[in-house]
Parts: C-alpha cells; sequence; structure tokens
C-alpha cells in the first residue's frame, strides 16, 4: 500500500501509484522481474495514474503469519488501514497456505471474508512437488507406487532398488511451519502413509499416522526456510549428504542451470499424486483495501498475466499461468518432465492442516541436537552484544520438545556450556546464561569451535541432527588450533562419515570485522554453511537457520 507523485526537473510526469505486493520465496525472483517490465510498460489507471509495483518476499508461513498480525492491528483499531505498511497484494506459493491464511483471518472477524477463495484468487504461475535425486537413483523412485510410503521402512537405495547402489537414505525438506514446501510435503507424507485423500482427512487420522511419519523424518539431514537453498545444497555437498529432496519442480531446474562443467545433472521424479503449488493473486476484500487500491490492484494483476511477463515466469523455471506463453525451461535437459502426468492434491481443511503441523513438533520432527557458539569478546561492545542476545533469546523461547542447545561463550577463554532444553525451566537457565554476556576479552575463535564440535561428539545421541552454530564479529585471536587442523577436524566429522556434524558459522558487523572467507572455510568442511549478519539482520537469520535443525 504505497501511493506517491513522481517527477523531474523538466516536465510534470503523471502522478504515480505503487502497489505493494508480498510474495512467497519461490514467486520472488519473478516478482521482482516483473515490477521492473511493468515500470517500463507504464500501465494506467482510469485517471491516467501511473501503475507499478514493489515486490517484497518472504517464507509462505511468514506471509500468513506477518497477514494475520496486520489484520489484528487493523481489526482492533490499534493500527490504521491506511498504513503504509500493510501490502496490497499477495501469494503464496501454494493453495495450503492460502487456505490457512484465509481461516485465520475468518477466525479474526467471523463476520465477512478477508482472504478470497482459492478460486478466486487469479493463478500467476505453478510448480508442481518433486523429488530431486540422481539419475542412478531416480530409476528406483520411479518403480515404486509411493516413495513416502517405501521410506517408512527402508534405511537404503539397495531396498528401494535391487539395481541401485547400496548407499542411505539422506532425505531433506524444508521446515513445514514457515515454509510452503514443507508444509505441502508433510500433508503429502501424510496422505501417503495413511492412504487416505487429504480432503477427507480427520483429526483422528492425524494423530494415528503421525508415528509413520515420523519413520521417514529420521531420514532427515537438515531441514531449512528455502527450496532453492536446500536444492543448492544438495547440488554442493552431493548425494551422500542428501540423496533425495521434497523440492519444487523449478528447484531441480535452478539447481541445474547453477551446477559447474562436468557435475552430473539431477534429476526430478513426480510422485503419482502431489500438490502442483499454483501460485496466485490475492487481493483481500479488507477495510485495508479503497477503492482506488483495488483498481491498481487489478491493473497489476493484468499486467502480470500478459504473454510479455508470463514469459519472465518461464525464465525463472516456472510454469506460467497463461496458456499462451511455453515453460521454456521444463525440458529434459534441466532434469525435467514437461509431459509429466500426477494427481494433483487438493487441501485438507485447515483444523487437519494445523493438526498436521502441531504433529510435526510434537511428534514427527527430527531431533536436534545444537552447539550455539557466541562470541563475548570486547569488539562485541556497542550494538552488537544486545542485537545477538535478543535473537538468542527468541531462538531459545522457540526450541520445540525435541530440541536441545549447548550454549558456549568465549573471548580469550573457552568456559563450559549450559544445556537448554524446550523445557520452560530449562529455557529460564538459558535466558539467565544470555543475560549475562558482557563483550571483553579476545577471540579464540578456532579452539571455541573444535570445543563446541567435541562436546557434541560425546553427548551425541543416534537419529538427531547435530550441528555447531557459530556467531562472531572477529577474526581468530590466540587459538592454540590452527585453521588448517580445524578443517581437518570438522571433516572428520563431516557428512562423509556416520557423526555427520554439520557447522554454521555466522559473521557479524561490517565488512572487514571478520574473515569471510575464513568462515565460509570452516562451514564449507563438513557441509554447513556460512552467513553475514548485522544488528539489524541478525533476527531474521537467527530464525531461518533455526528451521535448519
Amino acid at each position: 500500500m504505497v501511493a506517491g507523485l513522481s517527477g523531474c526537473h523538466f516536465a510534470i510526469s503523471a502522478p504515480a501509484y505503487t502497489v505493494s505486493m508480498l510474495v512467497g520465496s519461490a514467486l520472488g525472483g519473478f516478482c521482482r522481474s516483473a515490477a521492473g517490465a511493468i515500470e517500463r510498460r507504464r500501465p494506467r489507471l482510469r485517471d491516467g495514474t501511473v501503475v507499478s509495483l514493489h515486490c517484497r518476499d518472504a517464507g509462505s508461513g511468514d506471509v500468513v503469519q506477518e497477514m494475520e498480525s496486520l489484520a489484528r492491528d487493523v481489526l482492533s483499531g490499534r493500527m490504521p488501514p491506511n498504513d503504509g505498511r500493510i501490502p496490497t497484494l499477495l501469494s503464496v506459493d501454494g493453495e495450503l497456505y492460502q487456505q490457512q491464511l484465509r481461516d485465520r483471518l475468518l477466525q479474526l472477524d467471523p463476520s465477512r471474508t478477508l482472504i478470497p477463495a482459492v478460486t478466486d484468487a487469479p493463478a500467476l504461475a505453478s510448480s508442481p512437488m518433486v523429488f530431486m535425486t540422481t539419475p542412478a537413483l531416480a530409476r528406483g523412485l520411479e518403480r515404486l507406487a509411493d516413495p513416502f510410503t517405501a521410506l517408512t521402512s527402508a534405511t537404503t537405495h539397495r531396498q528401494l532398488d535391487p539395481g541401485a547402489p547400496e548407499q542411505p537414505v539422506r532425505f531433506v525438506q524444508t521446515a513445514p511451519t514457515r515454509s510452503n514446501s514443507g508444509l505441502q510435503t508433510l500433508v503429502a507424507q501424510f496422505v501417503a502413509v495413511s492412504g487416505v485423500r487429504p480432503e477427507q482427512f480427520t483429526l483422528a487420522q492425524v494423530e494415528a499416522n503421525a508415528g509413520k511419519v515420523a519413520a521417514i523424518h529420521r531420514h532427515i539431514t537438515r531441514y531449512g526456510s528455502s527450496t532453492n537453498q536446500l536444492a543448492q545444497a544438495m547440488v554442493r555437498n552431493g548425494p551422500y549428504w542428501a540423496s533425495i529432496g521434497s523440492v519444487y519442480e523449478s528447484s531441480v531446474i535452478n539447481a541445474n542451470l547453477g551446477r559447474a562443467p562436468g557435475e552430473e545433472a539431477w534429476v526430478a521424479v513426480y510422485p503419482r499424486a502431489t500438490f502442483t503449488s499454483t501460485m496466485r493473486a490475492i487481493l483481500p476484500t479488507a477495510p485495508w483495501i479503497d477503492a482506488k487500491e483495488k483498481e491498481a490492484a487489478g491493473v497489476i494483476i493484468q499486467e502480470l498475466l500478459t504473454p510479455e511477463i508470463q514469459r519472465l515466469a518461464a525464465e525463472k523455471g516456472l510454469r506460467p499461468a497463461n496458456p499462451a506463453v511455453p515453460a521454456s525451461l521444463v525440458t529434459r535437459a534441466n532434469g525435467v518432465d514437461p509431459r509429466a502426468r500426477f494427481d494433483s492434491l487438493r487441501s485438507p481443511r485447515p483444523q487437519v492442516v494445523e493438526a498436521m503441523l502441531r504433529s510435526w513438533v510434537a511428534v514427527a520432527k527430527k531431533p536436534s541436537r545444537v552447539a550455539l557458539v557466541v562470541d563475548s569478546s570486547g569488539s562485541m561492545q556497542g550494538n552488537k552484544l544486545p542485537a545477538v542476545q535478543a535473537s538468542l533469546s527468541r531462538y531459545l523461547n522457540q526450541l520445540t520438545p525435541r530440541d536441545s542447545v549447548a550454549l558456549f561463550d568465549f573471548d580469550s577463554t573457552l568456559r563450559p556450556p549450559v544445556v537448554v532444553d524446550g523445557q520452560p525451566g530449562s529455557r529460564a537457565r538459558g535466558q539467565a546464561f544470555i543475560a549475562s554476556l558482557q563483550a571483553d576479552g579476545g577471540t579464540r575463535l578456532y579452539d571455541a569451535v573444535l570445543q563446541a564440535r567435541d562436546w557434541l561428539r560425546l553427548h551425541r545421541r543416534p537419529g538427531e541432527i547435530d550441528a555447531v552454530v557459530v556467531l562472531t564479529d572477529g577474526m581468530d585471536q590466540g587459538s592454540r588450533t590452527s585453521l588448517q587442523a580445524l578443517q581437518a577436524e570438522l571433516r572428520r566429522s563431516g557428512f562423509s562419515g556416520d557423526e555427520r556434524i554439520g557447522v554454521f558459522t555466522v559473521g557479524f558487523g561490517a565488512n572487514g570485522d571478520f574473515d569471510a572467507s575464513v568462515l565460509k572455510g570452516i562451514a564449507t568442511s563438513n557441509g554447513g554453511d556460512f552467513a553475514q549478519g548485522t544488528p539489524d539482520s541478525i533476527r531474521k537469520l537467527m530464525d531461518d537457520l533455526q528451521l535448519s535443525f
């Protein structure tokens, strides 16, 4: 909801009106490209006002949570309907989350329907859910009536296919609490193990099948917040890190387009029943949408469906909604099947989906044990340490009953950890640790990473996701361990063996405060990831990182 006037020094231009659109992450690239094209095309309202588009993307679960919060504030009178933070148009990466959004806002105000039905929201693009794997492993998955059902009992690919390599099944998907692909995967798992159509699913059937879904999740290597990033990690780390991923068809395409010369292509296996992941333009019928906004949103939707802009969707690996525009990247050469046939799954009732999410958190989610290493050296003075403390506090508050965290802090001294789990009393102990952090001393970074890895080695239990997460704003000072020795040690406990302890590093602060190449090298020694944070971005970064475990 952004309006304004634009002009130049030499002539008065036509008034301009910008429509803001909040979209799921799978549509983010297309939306930004479309915004540029619409800027050039300069469509107009009936009164001559030029209309443009501004896009912002987030996980589909985040889109739902943000809109639920904004709607609550408007309906309660805490926020005016014309507040510029409220987007005009929405999109989530599939119909499941649209149904959840519609239901949650209906609970806020049962007297009116603020979000239109799925059939009343124009489709923009789609990308079916597929299994991403290697050509050698795909043959076995293609023969199965339902791969998810087979994964409840099989532990190796040889058990799925006598001709497959004797290789453990390693599976990745995104977290269903924040990601549309993860939610669709979770629903598809319940459907597969029960044999019940999603629209016929009951709350009792969720409880009855939770254990079978948990049997699938014992294969999990990592969860995550971004489907495309998970697919790229599969390419980067190889099939012994993860041999099967539940991702969008477009994720397979983009992973193959980005692979290095000589690397084997990955392929998509299409389940006999799957979600089509249709992404729609959602215009709320809400008090924050006035007549001019509604007209401008209609103009933008028409633009998004023009052949010129639909071709931009095709260039992102999506299937355009406009039938006149071919899905140009959906080809065998990119590892996918343009003629794939599958039964398109429908959405369960919203109450059933919410029950599936609760069941995942309490029963099916693979347990995690994380060693969280916090740099409390003198360079963390100022606004850095308070920002880290706030993000760590939020991290602990989001722990599930199946998660545990060992909190380490270091400077010139290494200290024993404070161990926290999802129980209230344990969380209080962790919050006290966070509040006690003080910025002082040097930075024994390498020794601290090794200490955390060694602690996990001693305390790890079979069937967990084990990881070290390091937040630092500085370069190593005074460690007894060299960088080369640390990387060699991390490789020994990496994903090529049985321990599978990933290391994730976060460089915190301005460029030059830390050595990004060193932190990236530490993380990639054993299949982890590196990210950069600032006092403004650390909360979102830690929220996303927590979804991995």
